[in-house]
């Protein structure tokens, strides 16, 4: 398909009334998700799904944590100096990492401004 016979945005909207307070919040929210104040009005208006670049790198960065420490975990059964209170702390720490992971993917389920 020839870039002439692709669907493009031609069509225009009005201007929309807004307080300036609730501009700077469009704005913010727009840039936390890396995308134009026109796209996401448009992804809000029509229902769809807005993700913040910054809560997939968050995610990807707590995915990591956990890989990291259970490959420090394990490395410290095999040289024999893992104690049941370090086993306790790996597993509080792990818990904690899950809970922010899920979170997070709650959030961006959520999509909801307030």
């Amino acid at each position: 398909m020839s870039k002439s016979e692709r669907r493009q945005r031609t069509a225009l909207l009005g201007s929309v009334r807004c307080y300036p307070e609730e501009k700077r919040q469009i704005q913010a929210s727009a840039k936390a998700a890396g995308i134009s104040t026109g796209e996401f009005l448009r992804r809000s208006a029509l229902g769809r799904r807005i993700v913040a670049k910054g809560d997939t790198k968050q995610m990807n960065e707590i995915l990591k944590l956990g890989g990291l420490q259970k490959h420090l975990y394990s490395e410290m059964q095999k040289q024999g100096m893992m104690t049941a209170e370090l086993s306790k702390q790996f597993a509080d720490t792990l818990a904690a990492l899950q809970k922010t992971l899920m979170k997070f993917r709650a959030e961006s389920l959520n999509n909801t401004e307030d």
